[in-house]
């Protein structure tokens, strides 16, 4: 097996090849079959560019600032997801006082158990 060399791609290659992912929409792999390049080689270049373009996967990548409509509507949501918190806190608590009430109930109330039936010791008496 012999030793292969890493292929070099110079830094306008790279950017073309990013260029027309981003321009025709095509999904990597393909780009990167037309181009004889690894999709995974593509990928990593795309990511670098979203990365350093500042689009790296919505806000991901923290030091982003909000627009002021964003910001309000963050914390708008942010309030509403602490009150469904709480309402589900509570609706959980009113669930579990009604199981443990319906378990004492279920407790107290008789059981009638069937006597067991005997068909088998008398099929083994008759062998």
């Amino acid at each position: 097996m012999g030793a292969t060399t890493r292929r070099r791609f110079d830094p306008e290659f790279r950017a073309g090849a990013v260029r027309i992912v981003k321009e025709t929409g095509k999904p990597v792999s393909h780009v990167a079959r037309d181009l004889g390049i690894n999709e995974y080689t593509l990928h990593n270049w795309v990511q670098m560019d979203r990365h350093a373009g500042g689009q790296a996967g919505g806000n991901g990548g923290g030091g982003g600032t909000l627009k002021e409509s964003e910001s309000e509507e963050l914390a708008r949501l942010r309030r509403e997801k602490a009150e469904l918190v709480k309402q589900h806190a509570r609706e959980k608590a009113a669930w579990d006082k009604e199981r443990a009430e319906l378990e004492d109930e279920r407790d107290d109330a008789p059981m009638f158990v069937k006597p067991a039936l005997r068909r088998f010791a008398l099929v083994r008496a008759l062998l």
